[in-house]
């Protein structure tokens, strides 16, 4: 597991200056009795998840020859379309590749985040890959870091953060902004947008990233 040691490297997931949210263009359409669903007036298969929800637009910044995206970078937020692209598919939200290890996933939190003792952690956090650990943890502010580090071996989808919307005589307008997650199969997902994709860790256990360096060099030296 390396150290920064990247110059000019800026995580994939992380937003960039000119990425601006798109119009929102939405509207609620009516499916049947009691049955509403939001879209966009000119929604396309991209725009919503695996589970069918609808996702923020956010404009792209043009690449470089890296693939990665140009820009200076916010620091503080994270890009929604990509956020959900590599928590999907548990790509490193450094550098896209594969994240998983002999051991499971690797996933990062802020110091003070999470209760450890619980047993299910809610994270929107993108897995890292072994490489980019300690990149991920001194590059970004919320991490201070000294992050938590989350071992899983189970981390499930569990649903999305963002904003429910509603229908009256002006038309659609905003509902509500959940502090917590709704849950993939919860009701109010037909006329919720999201901008954050969570997984739920279940089988997991908490290191250091001192720890955890020590035990991925273990596994993967030959018996």
């Amino acid at each position: 597991m390396h150290s920064v040691s990247e110059p000019g490297l800026i995580p994939f997931i992380t937003h960039r200056e000119g990425e601006q949210a798109a119009p929102d263009n939405l509207l609620i359409l009516q499916h049947g009795p009691g049955n509403y669903r939001l879209h966009y007036r000119d929604e396309d298969v991209r725009d919503r998840d695996l589970r069918g929800v609808l996702w923020a637009r956010c404009a792209f910044n043009a690449v470089d020859e890296r693939g990665m995206p140009t820009g200076a970078p916010l620091w503080k937020l994270m890009h929604p379309y990509r956020q959900m692209m590599t928590m999907q598919a548990l790509r490193c939200q450094v550098c896209t590749r594969h994240a998983r290890t002999p051991l499971g996933f690797i996933f990062l939190a802020g110091p003070g985040d999470h209760d450890p003792t619980q047993p299910q952690i809610l994270t929107n956090q993108p897995p890292v890959c072994p490489r980019h650990a300690r990149t991920a943890a001194a590059l970004c502010p919320h991490l201070e870091a000294k992050p938590m580090v989350f071992l899983a071996t189970s981390a499930p989808l569990y649903g999305v953060t963002g904003t429910l919307y509603g229908l009256n005589g002006d038309g659609v307008h905003v509902v509500a902004k959940p502090d917590q997650p709704l849950p993939y199969g919860h009701p109010n997902l037909t006329t919720f947008l999201a901008s954050q994709l969570i997984r739920r860790l279940s089988s997991f256990r908490v290191l250091d990233l001192n720890t955890l360096q020590r035990e991925l060099a273990e596994a993967q030296t030959p018996a």
